[in-house]
């Protein structure tokens, strides 16, 4: 088996780093806590597996040849992409709604000013993760990537370009995309590692109130946008 390694790990890369829906889901998902991040992003080398498994026995092909095949997935990954961002805008309003209703609490109590708890400024550390949790934030992931048609394309159409055709495709298939997922966890972490040590920033009220409107219209614009093309 001869497969152009290092022009697909070049792509591969690229592929990463370039910020996109599965960016968006894991990064969110790190900053509620790491362990889900993680979580996020094994779902969403998941998914990717899916897409391996189609393309190496050409049920990839099926639905690029299939216009309407096509076009039903995307719809349906446009359409979790908003819900995911209706969710995020909706918790983030849900939280001002109870911030607002803990000061008027805390006014109403009429403590000293030296004894309130300075919550705008105090880092919350975050409940420790749980079975829910975890689960979720797979789920997440996974679904962001196997309703997404692109990552369908990129083994179907990306990956036969540095196969050796002397050689069998299936495998060299199966192998690029193994690469290709264990390359994709390696960078997730990396992001999850990088998200977690900003959570202390995250955290602030105010600072998570914007992240979490600014978040959710983004996958909302996203998910309208994939529409749209469709």
């Amino acid at each position: 088996m001869s497969v152009d390694l290092m022009g697909f790990l070049g792509v591969a890369l690229v592929a990463y780093v370039v910020p996109g829906p599965d960016f968006l889901v894991v990064f969110r998902s790190a900053i509620e806590h790491p362990a889900k991040g993680r979580a996020a992003g094994l779902g969403a080398q998941a998914g990717l597996c899916v897409h391996m498994l189609a393309a190496a026995v050409g049920l990839a092909v099926i639905a690029a040849r299939s216009p309407a095949v096509y076009e039903a997935v995307k719809l349906l990954g446009a359409a979790y992409l908003v819900h995911l961002g209706i969710r995020a805008v909706l918790a983030a309003r849900r939280s001002a709604r109870e911030r607002r209703a803990d000061r008027e609490r805390r006014a109403d109590r009429e403590r000293p000013a030296a004894e309130e708890p300075r919550g705008d400024i105090e880092p919350a550390k975050g409940p420790a993760p749980t079975g829910a949790q975890w689960r979720s934030g797979f789920a997440q992931g996974f679904l962001t990537n196997v309703l997404n048609p692109k990552a369908a394309l990129f083994f179907l159409s990306i990956l036969p370009q540095f196969v050796d055709g002397a050689g069998s495709t299936t495998r060299q298939i199966f192998f690029l995309g193994i690469l290709d997922v264990l390359i994709g966890i390696v960078y997730w972490f990396v992001v999850v590692a990088v998200a977690a040590r900003l959570r202390t920033l995250l955290a602030r009220p105010k600072v998570q109130h914007r992240w979490e409107l600014t978040t959710g219209w983004l996958f909302i614009a996203i998910g309208v946008g994939v529409a749209a093309a469709a």
